[in-house]
């Protein structure tokens, strides 16, 4: 399994969780400032990113935004406690999950193990798999979905999904035209239970359909879950 990254200026933390991660199998390597983390994730290979909203030299969210501008790495970002509005717009920049601060180490693990469940090393699997049982395509009028190399291109031109969105469209374009519950997303794409605060979800939906335009709409059955449909406009 690939090493995690820590981009936090706090050294005890680091320390903390290199010690704890690492009696859990997972190697960790940290860095102190925004501009080392990004060079540092530049030439390592690494599984995950943890990132903090606060940094010495830069905030998060920018480091965030040029992670994202080359390289589709899992990403957790780590808030303040009630500051929501940084969940939110960390997970609009293409975060996978957040976790808040102060937290408990189990739950951190937790959420690094949900979202490398759904990315890591269950997709180096399906790449190294890919050649000998390659899932097929789904195509929902303009949109084409590549399950293999996890990828959506609208009109045959790529649009970037992050891993958790690209679980999301899965799962509902499989059960195109039928409803999927949002206790079954909550719990098979994001990782996390139902009992789970579910804005988590709510975002990530909202990013899903700016991204998706009018080619295919995402519909919010109230009180049960989602559906995905071709708009009639847009089909043939």
């Amino acid at each position: 399994m690939k090493d995690l990254l820590l981009i936090d200026d706090d050294p005890e933390l680091a320390e903390l969780l290199k010690s704890y991660l690492g009696g859990e199998g997972l190697g960790l390597d940290a860095a102190a400032t925004g501009s080392e983390g990004l060079e540092m994730a530049h030439k390592g290979d690494y599984g995950l990113v943890i990132l903090d909203v606060m940094l010495p030299d830069t905030s998060g969210f920018n480091v965030l935004t040029r992670l994202r501008a080359g390289s589709p790495v899992p990403v957790i970002m780590l808030t303040g406690r009630g500051e929501e509005i940084d969940r939110v717009v960390g997970l609009e920049m293409g975060a996978d999950d957040y976790v808040s601060k102060p937290f408990q180490l189990r739950e951190l693990l937790a959420r690094i193990r949900a979202v490398l469940r759904r990315y890591g090393s269950g997709h180096e699997e399906e790449v190294r798999t890919a050649a000998v049982k390659p899932k097929p395509g789904i195509g929902i009028g303009d949109v084409l979905l590549d399950r293999n190399a996890r990828s959506m291109a609208v009109n045959g031109a790529p649009v970037h999904l992050t891993s958790t969105e690209f679980d999301i469209l899965e799962m509902l374009a499989l059960n195109m035209g039928n409803v999927v519950e949002r206790a079954s997303l909550m719990e098979k794409a994001l990782g996390r239970g139902e009992d789970f605060d579910d804005y988590v979800l709510n975002v990530h939906m909202s990013n899903l359909r700016k991204k998706l335009d009018r080619h295919v709409s995402i519909k919010t059955i109230r009180g049960r879950g989602y559906l995905l449909a071709v708009p009639r406009e847009g089909a043939a």
